[in-house]
């Protein structure tokens, strides 16, 4: 029972932890940047001044490219999160967390 607890206790707070995440995704060399939280919302898109006056669908495509590029690295680092975790747990590699 004790082992339980603490597992939810630990599950809590790895949660906690991945919505306080903030990751930076970028495109265009570092030109676009978007800054997202670990719940997915995007809190800054940065663009860098020498974009403002090329072509607006490729500055569009940057910063869809951007933030497509902070949710990959967010998911990754939400996945080694958990994998830390779950061999804390002694789990089977390859189980998912959270079920």
């Amino acid at each position: 029972m004790k082992q339980a607890q603490k597992m939810q206790q630990d599950m809590a707070r790895a949660q906690e932890e991945v919505t306080s995440m903030e990751i930076t995704g970028q495109a265009g060399g570092g030109l676009v940047s978007v800054l997202m939280t670990g719940r997915h919302e995007v809190k800054r898109v940065r663009i860098d001044n020498s974009l403002l006056g090329d072509d607006k669908d490729m500055l569009e495509d940057l910063v869809a490219a951007a933030m497509n590029d902070a949710v990959h690295r967010l998911d990754e680092a939400i996945k080694e999160k958990f994998a830390g975790l779950a061999q804390g747990m002694g789990l089977p590699p390859g189980m998912k967390l959270p079920f």
